[in-house]
């Protein structure tokens, strides 16, 4: 009979193991696919942004300094490595992108091309994309960071290796999408 105990303690034992590790597991991979969400989106962004500086170029010739600015910019994102590199390259091309929407404003006729005005909405659509996957990220993150900082899970996820996840944030005044005015 004691056996019969012992036996059951041990197999609940492993099944809570097995069920806290495999929690965590859904919840690390969870949250990589949110990144590669994020990933994503902000390749769209970096195929956008040639298009856009062509068109702008084509009306603003004279802006050579803000299409390198925006091109260096682009490149530092899609090179950046990690959550917080990311989010840092990714804050500059933002103030980049703001900058070329600002010299826009002083031309009327890129105002009104058509080419300009689809990549305005494709860009505006695709800053509301990454803000949300960027969002799901950190509600991913977040369930995972504190499944592996609570108790008892944190043993566990200790024992086998779980590490906390970065959030990906950036700066307050980069939590808004580039806004175009006309």
């Amino acid at each position: 009979m004691l056996t019969w105990i012992i036996l059951a303690v041990i197999v609940v034992v492993v099944l809570w193991v097995v069920a806290i590790f495999n929690g965590l597991v859904v919840l690390k991979n969870r949250a990589k696919e949110a990144w590669a969400d994020i990933d994503v989106q902000l390749k769209r962004r970096y195929d956008l942004i040639p298009n856009l500086v062509e068109t702008v170029k084509g009306y603003a010739a004279h802006e050579k300094e803000l299409f390198e600015k925006v091109t260096q910019a682009r490149a530092s994102a899609m090179n950046a490595q990690g959550v917080q590199g990311k989010a840092q390259a990714e804050n500059m091309l933002s103030g980049a992108l703001k900058s070329l929407f600002a010299v826009s404003e002083a031309y009327p006729d890129l105002k009104a091309s058509v080419n300009f005005l689809e990549l305005q909405r494709e860009l505006t659509d695709t800053e509301d994309k990454i803000q949300a996957s960027r969002r799901f990220y950190n509600t991913n993150v977040r369930d995972l960071n504190i499944k592996i900082e609570s108790f008892p899970d944190s043993m566990l996820a200790n024992m086998f290796g779980f590490t906390k996840m970065d959030l990906f944030e950036i700066a307050a005044s980069e939590k808004e999408p580039v806004k175009v005015q006309f």
